[in-house]
């Protein structure tokens, strides 16, 4: 046996003992008791906030969060909270904040639980100015009916569903979870993910829409905006009745560019290895380059360009 395969088992057995000595450590300090592990014990606690606020603030962990209207015209606060992982619920300069306590020993945060701790705030009014939330594997849901100044979610690992609108701005964040937001109207739009699917609905947009996304789909449709750009790695996006008013530039490494009765005064949109196909609401001067694909664009003549640009894929575009 040659001398480097011995260290490399040799390495491997140790990473078990210590594997094992952890798992000892845990299952003792649970009183030797697998079923203990999965053994959470949640709590719910209810709380009335009786000062009032225009901003909100929350931070938290693995809950789920939901922001829902108030059915009796007072603010509740609602958590579903396990031992020595609470949240404090305070206002202060006019922002409702709500922040993570985790009290828990190291050998305490592993568990089995196939349920998850729960934030639910419910708001008295409609109009708010800020509205911040801090999540990292937790799904977040804020439904139509509300308005703020601005809004801005990280998700981490969790799912975000948003129809609430803002008059400045949306900025939605998230690393492997999906983004769903429909229905709003907001002055700017933001919405990032790293492996997660996007999807728009139903939004209207004062100013710039801006996708990114590293590797996963983005799904839009019946969108008006001043100017749409996106930019991604790999995976499709599709377009359906997106019109602004400025420019739309849409780049993709490895994904097909999808197009349905779509409009800009100027198109840029540019994939490595992908098609590039659609149909446009008004005439415009195609300017294409493709490596080995084909190019089937009208011969038309307009103040706007439509640049499309493909290594390896198809271009194929006609105007209604």
């Amino acid at each position: 046996m040659k001398r480097s395969t011995g260290l490399w088992l040799l390495a491997a057995a140790a990473l078990i003992v210590i594997g094992l000595l952890v798992f000892g450590s845990v299952i003792a300090a649970h009183g030797w008791s697998i079923a203990a592990l999965g053994d959470i014990g949640y709590e719910t606690h209810t709380l009335d906030i009786k000062d009032s606020f225009s901003n909100i603030a929350i931070h938290s962990d693995t809950a789920v969060i939901r922001i829902l209207p108030s059915e009796d015209g007072k603010c509740h606060v609602i958590l579903r909270e396990q031992p020595k992982v609470s949240h404090s619920v305070s206002v202060q300069d006019s922002t409702l904040s709500i922040e993570l306590q985790d009290m828990r020993k190291w050998y305490e945060r592993i568990t089995l639980s196939f349920s998850s701790p729960r934030i639910t705030v419910y708001l008295p009014q409609n109009k708010y100015a800020s509205l911040l939330i801090r999540e990292s594997t937790g799904d977040v849901t804020i439904p139509d009916g509300f308005t703020f100044r601005d809004i801005s979610i990280n998700a981490g690992t969790g799912d975000v569903i948003c129809s609430a609108s803002a008059s400045n701005i949306i900025e939605i964040v998230t690393s492997t979870g999906d983004i769903r937001t429909t229905d709003l109207r907001t002055g700017e739009l933001n919405l990032s993910v790293s492996t997660g699917k996007v999807e728009a609905r139903s939004i209207s947009c004062d100013r710039d829409i801006v996708i990114i996304v590293s590797t996963g789909k983005a799904v839009l449709s019946d969108i008006a905006c001043g100017r749409f750009g996106s930019e991604g790695n790999t995976g499709n996006i599709t377009l359906t009745n997106v019109i602004a008013t400025g420019e739309m530039i849409i780049k993709r490494t490895t994904g097909d560019i999808k197009l349905d009765k779509c409009d800009a005064s100027a198109l840029q949109l540019e994939t490595n290895t992908g098609s590039v196909s659609g149909t446009l609401l008004s005439e415009k001067t195609f300017v294409t380059r493709t490596g080995t694909g084909r190019v089937r664009v009208p011969e038309t003549t307009a103040s706007g360009v439509c640049r499309v640009t493909t290594s390896t894929g198809n271009i194929t575009f006609s105007v209604q």
